[in-house]
């Protein structure tokens, strides 16, 4: 059996029952992060053997969770915190472990993207996904154009270094359009900062933003005054 394992995005206390219960149980935990799963693991005592599974390697280790499975042992899968799969590691063992035959199975529990679209204050009732758009200008701004006249709420992965260069590209892309930047959900600090898409990329440029980002941003409607989602030269300078 596979355990898809949803682990804390910051408060550990946020971790289900279910997912201590499980963790103890099984004989393999194959973690994005050894050494943050570790740290969860140390935290509630738990000792189990891990073994590394991430963007960069999933080709090499998956066979051998694959080859686990098959000889009985049963699995479970975590992220560095989160849902597995969701702009994380999952998908194709998930898809190999589905092809060979073998129970897949989810202890379901925090997701940023759940908690982000909830406290924005924007419609609830139908987003889209897109997880972390490409790092250069070009490219950014025809991903966002994908969804220029997408009605559903849109929500974003962003890093702090390249968030200011989104918000603008967003404002150019889909107009002035309400929205919301969470940060440190769970946490201590935790923010969740609420305003169009000019009055929060004039905040992020005032300050530097530092963690990781979720934005969300209003669906297109009726009243929406778009422009094209175009070029601009030297449009592919970012990192």
């Amino acid at each position: 059996m596979l355990y898809l394992v949803a682990t804390p995005i910051g408060n550990l206390g946020d971790i289900s029952q279910r997912a201590l219960e499980t963790l103890r149980a099984v004989d393999l935990v194959a973690s994005e992060d050894t050494r943050k799963t570790g740290l969860l693991l140390k935290h509630f005592d738990i000792k189990k053997p891990q073994l590394s599974f991430y963007e960069h390697n999933e080709k090499r280790a998956g066979p051998k969770i694959i080859e686990a499975l098959q000889d009985g042992k049963t699995v479970a899968l975590v992220t560095s915190a989160g849902t597995p799969g969701i702009s994380d590691p999952g998908f194709t063992l998930v898809r190999d472990a589905v092809e060979a035959g073998i129970q897949v199975t989810m202890i379901p529990g925090p997701s940023a993207v759940i908690m982000a679209v909830v406290l924005s204050g924007l419609p609830a009732h139908s987003f889209t996904f897109r997880g972390f758009p490409p790092h250069k200008g070009g490219p950014r701004r025809r991903f966002l154009g994908v969804d220029q006249h997408s009605p559903h709420t849109l929500v974003f992965y962003e890093s702090p270094h390249r968030l200011t260069r989104f918000l603008e590209d967003a404002l150019v892309v889909y107009g002035d359009r309400q929205a919301a930047v969470t940060n440190d959900l769970t946490k201590l600090f935790e923010t969740i900062n609420r305003g169009s898409l000019s009055e929060l990329l004039a905040m992020f440029q005032a300050a530097e933003p530092r963690g990781e980002y979720t934005v969300v941003i209003a669906g297109k409607n009726d009243d929406d005054d778009l422009s094209p989602a175009g070029e601009t030269e030297g449009g592919d300078s970012d990192e």
